[in-house]
């Protein structure tokens, strides 16, 4: 299996990974960094092993704690409720959701031509106004706003290719 092929497979896996890094008492927001960080740990050591799930689980484990004990937090002891348990999951789904999104969106921007991507970066990125935009490429103003809303068609269609 190719590099690729195993990122896929364990991305698939992303609600496990998500409930060990939440199970050592992280935030949704740390988890997902945890288990982005593991991913990059796990595909840097290139090999093969027999269960790589299980590997990046004690990749994202060992993170987790080390993540708690650098910041110098005791692991919370919560009782378990299935309405709880759900809710930690579904905040971690959404934000590994919106991460994906944001990395899609990236990959679409990215693609662009080069002024369409030039302008797309300085007036939504940077959120600069047009004129701004205008006078930074030399163009006009309307032209800008042309390119805007050509390149958020783009975008749309590139996004929904995507999903």
């Amino acid at each position: 299996m190719d590099r690729l092929e195993r990122l896929s497979a364990l991305a698939r896996e992303r609600r496990a990974l998500l409930a060990v890094a939440r199970s050592e008492g992280l935030t949704a927001e740390e988890a997902l960094e945890c288990v982005q960080d593991a991913l990059v740990t796990y595909l840097a050591r290139d090999e093969e092993g027999e269960h790589p799930l299980a590997t990046v689980k004690t990749i994202v484990r060992n993170a987790a704690r080390n993540h708690r004990r650098l910041h110098r937090r005791a692991l919370p002891h919560h009782p378990f409720d299935d309405e709880g348990t759900a809710s930690v999951e579904l905040d971690a789904e959404l934000l590994l959701a919106h991460a994906e999104d944001v990395v899609r969106l990236r990959m679409c921007v990215s693609s662009l031509c080069g002024v369409q991507r030039a302008v797309i970066t300085l007036r939504l990125l940077e959120e600069r106004s047009g004129e701004d935009v205008a006078d930074a490429l030399g163009l006009t103003r309307g032209h800008v706003d042309v390119l805007v809303h050509r390149a958020k068609a783009a975008l749309r269609v590139c996004m929904t290719h995507h999903e």
